[in-house]
């Protein structure tokens, strides 16, 4: 029998069926193959290799796309919060709530009220950003339009939203929370692309890349690097403790990487080596930057030269030949070599992270005495010039020096990543201008538990993968699928913390 190769981005969801047809056939071939292997027959995940296959060998979408993206999914959260809605407010259940004397009574009384804010939030920001991610894929740069018109809106409009009698017009402290906003709507699309990545509905082109491009979910474990460093000890100029408390925070790091490779060794889980390597996770890369950085022991205001000289040196060794060792397909049997995609990309992790905590430093905690309405200003034109100047560094070097590439991490990746970050989160600056509240209640959940709401997205993506054959199910079954999974998920988030749960390591 002969083995046919299938590409599945051409496929549209009206040739669902010829789909189907051609994953079958391909199956039953692989399986023919595999039939000598004892440990085919007991794999808890049998189309492993499809599915490893449906995310390789991919080369991304535009730069322009991505610009879109990353325009369109604050705006929907800045709408949200304009249609109100709310039936009753975040921050008077906190304060209720943090009353010894009242905790059962205003759980009773404010519970459901809660819960149900919690539900528009959901169909008015999730359920959005999905479609946008599936279905209306499509209309982004149209969706991109409009929003600049509503941006531009409420620029326009500042004289008079500053003198409108609205006592909910006017402008308000909005650093923290929208440095906490821009937090959480990265980790909301990042647990909403882990799932749906797995899905014909979702479109190869916002899936990871595999040696250079760029690409939507090329941007995750990025954005949480500099989430962490615009807002990190260093960046706060707050001792960190040494290498005690380093190795005390960065265990369960450690932990949760050597977690999820026992786990998916030990169900045959799907992965794509081409991404960190054979071993290697993103918890590790996450655990040897927090390591790496705490050995650092320089002032906020110097870490941005330190990480730029290191990006500069690195990006210099890659395009001397360490480039091509890197995206060789070809793998010794040492451990570096088995994961020299995870251990040589933290050189580019690192010098993001330094370059992150100067730019936190200086914009958000720096002349954080001032007075408030005078730093929002300053830090609103900071963080727009910042966008710029990024996304301008960005494509010199992706044109001139080298193309991004996430599997690297290179410059070009780098800049790329603090461009998108700094473009979401200026966006986020303009709620000083916008009308309704500065904070939903789906916000305030998932940023007291960004680390818990993460795992339990991957749990829920690996029991979703496991006992549902993503490959084969159509654009409908998809759908609902992912929907009940969002769902769930913003359930529990919303009822940790309402109940006050939250889990945090450092």
């Amino acid at each position: 029998m002969t083995r046919k190769n299938y590409s599945f981005s051409t496929f549209s969801n009206n040739n669902c069926k010829r789909i189907r047809a051609a994953f079958q056939q391909l199956a039953i071939c692989n399986l023919a193959s595999s039939m000598e292997d004892s440990s085919a027959t007991t794999s808890f995940n049998y189309n492993k290799h499809l599915k490893e296959q449906f995310v390789s060998n991919l080369n991304g979408s535009s730069m322009l796309e991505i610009f879109s993206l990353a325009l369109v999914i604050p705006v929907i959260v800045l709408l949200r919060r304009a249609i109100g809605l709310n039936f009753v407010s975040v921050s008077h259940i906190s304060q209720r709530l943090s009353k010894k004397d009242d905790i059962d009574s205003a759980k009773s009384k404010y519970s459901s009220a809660y819960m149900v804010t919690m539900t528009v939030d959901f169909l008015f920001i999730v359920i959005p950003v999905l479609l946008l991610h599936t279905v209306l894929s499509e209309w982004i740069f149209k969706l991109a339009l409009l929003s600049t018109f509503f941006i531009l809106f409420c620029l326009l409009s500042k004289r008079y939203i500053t003198f409108s009698s609205s006592g909910s017009f006017q402008p308000r402290d909005t650093v923290e929370k929208s440095i906490s906003s821009f937090r959480v709507v990265m980790m909301i699309i990042t647990c909403l692309c882990i799932l749906a990545v797995d899905f014909n509905i979702f479109p190869r082109k916002y899936a990871k890349t595999e040696s250079y491009g760029t690409s939507w979910m090329d941007l995750g474990v990025g954005s949480f690097v500099v989430a962490n460093a615009l807002v990190s000890r260093q960046a706060r100029n707050v001792h960190s403790g040494g290498w005690k408390t380093a190795l005390q925070s960065t265990c369960p790091l450690i932990l949760l990487g050597v977690a999820r490779l026992a786990s998916t060794t030990g169900v045959d889980y799907q992965v794509h080596v081409g991404e960190y390597g054979v071993h290697w996770n993103f918890f590790f890369t996450l655990a040897a930057v927090s390591l790496l950085t705490s050995a650092i022991n320089i002032h906020p205001k110097y870490c941005g030269i330190l990480g730029l000289f290191i990006l500069i040196g690195y990006q210099i060794v890659l395009v001397q030949g360490l480039n091509t060792y890197l995206l060789s397909d070809v793998r010794g049997m040492d451990i570096v070599s088995q994961n020299k995609e995870g251990i040589f990309s933290i050189f580019g992790y690192l010098g993001m992270y330094l370059v992150g905590v100067q730019m936190g430093y200086e914009l958000f905690f720096k002349n954080k005495y001032s007075a408030s309405s005078h730093r929002n200003q300053q830090t609103r034109r900071g963080v727009c010039a910042f966008a710029v100047i990024l996304w301008l560094l960005t494509l010199i070097l992706n044109q001139h020096v080298e193309q991004a590439s996430r599997r690297m991490c290179n410059m070009a990746y780098v800049m790329l990543v603090l461009a998108v970050n700094f473009e979401v989160l200026a966006i986020f600056m303009l709620s000083e201008f916008t009308p309704g509240s500065n904070f939903t209640a789906l916000e305030g959940a998932f940023n007291q538990n960004l680390l818990a709401s993460f795992l339990l997205a991957n749990l829920l993506t690996g029991l979703v993968n496991l006992s549902v054959d993503t490959l084969f199910a159509t654009s409908n079954e998809a759908l609902a699928i992912l929907v009940l999974y969002a769902f769930v998920l913003c359930f529990f988030t919303g009822l940790a913390n309402f109940y006050g749960f939250r889990l945090k390591f450092w």
